[in-house]
């Protein structure tokens, strides 16, 4: 058998075009690279902190149980942070050390905006035996409290983190909610496969989501050099007391769904409803003979 070898000009040649190539996806330097693994430990050491008895890392909520996530958090913000400081009292350092303060700070509204999803799971769902079970195992549950950790990081300004909390959740939980939507207390997501709610999508209280609904964007604003707009509003507003059904599909930012509707499973929305509607696709139904074959 021969060896398979390069020589180093095409060693080097190859190696600067890909150089070449990653530099075409970043914008005013490179941030550190952050480890899947690490995000997913700090997720975990959260839910530790806020729900110790429902974890399976019982560190309760003693000032050293909440020293060490907040060092790791400032480590994690400081490395998704673009700047060029290698030095140990870098500037970008202290700043990302402030964020996590103010994060930590949030803690306890986190935990109890999480109570209220606990609840309503807990109303909504009469095959959850108990609400610790709910904690240790519903993954809509899991997926909305990373998206409440990750939004406090978003409101926070903090780039990239957020986003690979909630993509994290998205792998593990087939539930798909952008850092930055707004999302109201006593949020249900039963089942949850396939959910997906949009950037500027905003949710009031009391709302409940089945499987596969999409909360999504119905086209996207482009400038006079055909670049898309960003920040603008392009996911729908589910106000109140709503109820949305399995596998509909609601489109668009200025689509809104009035306070105590009920939207059924398979409807496609593009356009608001008013309050105390209720939505559904007509449905047929035939009776066929013993004799017809089933089609």
């Amino acid at each position: 058998m021969t060896d398979f070898f390069m020589s180093s000009d095409q060693l080097h040649r190859i190696q600067r075009q890909l150089e070449l190539g990653e530099h075409q996806l970043v914008e005013g330097g490179l941030a550190r690279p952050v480890r899947r693994e690490a995000i997913r430990q700090f997720i975990a050491a959260m839910q530790a902190l806020l729900f110790p008895h429902c974890t399976a890392q019982n560190g309760g909520s003693s000032i050293t149980a909440i020293q060490g996530p907040l060092s790791t958090l400032a480590e994690l913000i400081h490395q998704v942070t673009v700047h060029a400081c290698d030095d140990p009292n870098c500037p970008e350092r202290e700043r990302a050390q402030a964020k996590a303060v103010q994060f930590v700070q949030m803690l306890p509204d986190v935990q109890s905006e999480a109570l209220t999803d606990v609840e309503a799971t807990y109303e909504g769902d009469p095959a959850a035996r108990d609400r610790a079970e709910i904690v240790s195992t519903y993954p809509g549950f899991y997926a909305t409290l990373v998206y409440r950790l990750a939004h406090r990081l978003h409101l926070l300004a903090v780039p990239l983190l957020p986003r690979m909390m909630t993509e994290m959740a998205h792998s593990e939980t087939g539930i798909d909610i952008h850092p930055g939507a707004r999302i109201g207390a006593f949020f249900f997501i039963d089942h949850g496969t396939g959910v997906v709610i949009g950037e500027t999508t905003e949710i009031g209280d009391r709302v409940t989501l089945y499987q596969g609904v999409t909360l999504g964007a119905l086209n996207f604003p482009h400038d006079g050099q055909g670049r898309i707009i960003r920040g603008t509003k392009r996911h729908p507003t589910i106000e109140h007391d709503v109820v949305i059904y399995s596998e509909a599909t609601i489109l668009g930012g200025e689509t809104v769904i009035g306070h105590d509707s009920v939207i059924g499973g398979n409807v496609w929305l593009t356009e608001g409803v008013p309050p105390f509607s209720k939505v559904t696709t007509k449905s047929t139904i035939a009776l066929r003979t013993r004799q017809e074959p089933v089609s």
